[in-house]
């Protein structure tokens, strides 16, 4: 089983991307987790270059997306609001094929963000993403200053952690009646 991992924060020592580093140390034996680490490069949304050749950064993130059998978002808040980063590559594939229909977690590393998390969550059901549910966590890492090591070995959060990816594994997993949509 093959799961895509978005980090919506660039920050190198991102909570963010410790929390998707320690779900690749705790996932299941099936599940290989890749970290998707192109989102910088990403030009800014232009629909004039929403086309049939897109930039090759947009190109590559589509094609990861496609082969993945799910996806698993972290992202954290800014302002209020959902991080650009991770809104810019989400407008890159409203109009592509391999996004509608696809299962998603969202983890959210942080008990305060509740508004990006909500708005990351209506984005992604307006994109017709298959929100998984039981799998869309918060964990509380505010200040506590861990690494992907260090979260994996909180029993506390690693059990969160590894009930989440077991919700992925059982939803990727079970065979859908879900259509794919056509782009938009």
């Amino acid at each position: 089983m093959n799961i895509l991992a978005i980090c919506g924060s660039l920050r190198a020592r991102s909570t963010n991307l410790a929390v998707l580093e320690a779900a690749k140390l705790l996932a299941p034996a099936d599940m290989q987790i890749t970290i998707f680490g192109g989102l910088a490069a990403l030009p800014h949304f232009n629909p004039d270059l929403d086309t049939e050749d897109p930039p090759e950064t947009v190109r590559s993130l589509r094609e990861a997306i496609g082969r993945a059998d799910g996806l698993i978002i972290c992202s954290p808040e800014y302002a209020r609001g959902v991080a650009g980063v991770t809104k810019n590559a989400l407008d890159w594939l409203v109009s592509s094929f391999e996004f509608p229909a696809k299962p998603i977690a969202v983890i959210n590393a942080s008990q305060r963000s509740t508004h990006a998390d909500a708005a990351l969550r209506l984005t992604l059901e307006t994109m017709s993403a298959r929100l998984i549910k039981e799998a869309s966590i918060t964990m509380p890492l505010l200040g506590r200053g861990l690494d992907a090591a260090g979260i994996a070995a909180d029993e506390e959060l690693s059990t969160q952690l590894r009930q989440a990816l077991a919700q992925v594994q059982h939803v990727v997993a079970a065979p859908t009646d879900a259509p794919r949509h056509s782009p938009i």
